[in-house]
């Protein structure tokens, strides 16, 4: 039991703060650009329950738990007014970039954070106790923020890919792609829970996440063994 409480706080702490400033990042840059509507709801806030959706938080990811399917969800959106934005277009793709460029940033920082840890021991032995908790949550903490950077930049509505996909067609077309928005919860459930049941070939996260995602592990363990010292 001990364990699995242990397991747990070291994964559901990262999550939350990984995806809490994801969700600031994109209120932070609408800011930024024109649009206050987030801090003026107070959504630019570090309060978790101000980010947790029930149903797609909580609920939908369980169930999926429960039922032995890939497991997925979304937080509370920060609302955001494209028109309140000095150049819509533009600004809704730097927007929706903002999100995942935080927990690219943020997987940096528990980077640099562990190497600072190893360089310390020295690499004699690990550590226990508090700090082992730490050292242990630093690693989840680096592997949430570069999987939820990287699912989020798939082109589904509504993640924030298809904000970015969106900005770079044509009027036209980017209407047309927008008006998909509605239909998102069935396409992610198809698209993320059945297809991949069909085969390797229909599983999307498997061919165009995972490969990405061991790449930058790698690339964010060379920034851990650079400040190391190693």
């Amino acid at each position: 039991m001990n364990d699995t409480i242990y397991q747990a706080a070291a994964l559901v702490i990262p999550l939350v703060i990984a995806i809490v400033f994801h969700e600031i990042a994109h209120g932070w840059t609408a800011r930024a650009l024109g649009d206050p509507t987030a801090e003026q709801l107070g959504r630019l806030t570090i309060n978790p329950l101000k980010h947790v959706d029930l149903f797609g938080t909580i609920i939908l990811p369980g169930i999926l738990k429960l039922s032995g399917l890939p497991v997925f969800g979304w937080a509370k959106p920060v609302p955001v007014d494209f028109r309140r934005l000095n150049n819509p277009r533009r600004d809704m793709m730097l927007v929706g970039a903002a999100g995942p460029a935080m927990n690219f940033v943020m997987a940096l920082g528990a980077a640099i954070v562990l190497g600072l840890i190893v360089r310390l021991y020295g690499g004699e032995h690990e550590p226990v106790g508090v700090a082992g908790f730490i050292v242990y949550s630093l690693a989840m903490f680096l592997q949430i923020n570069i999987f939820l950077a990287l699912f989020n930049l798939l082109p589904i509505p509504p993640f924030d890919g298809s904000h970015i996909v969106e900005g770079l067609l044509p009027d036209k077309a980017a209407r047309a792609y927008s008006s998909t928005r509605r239909y998102a919860l069935p396409v992610m459930i198809v698209v993320l829970v059945l297809l991949p049941r069909l085969g390797p070939g229909f599983d999307l996260i498997g061919r165009f996440v995972e490969p990405p995602f061991e790449w930058l592990i790698n690339a964010y363990l060379g920034v851990v063994g650079i400040v190391a010292g190693r």
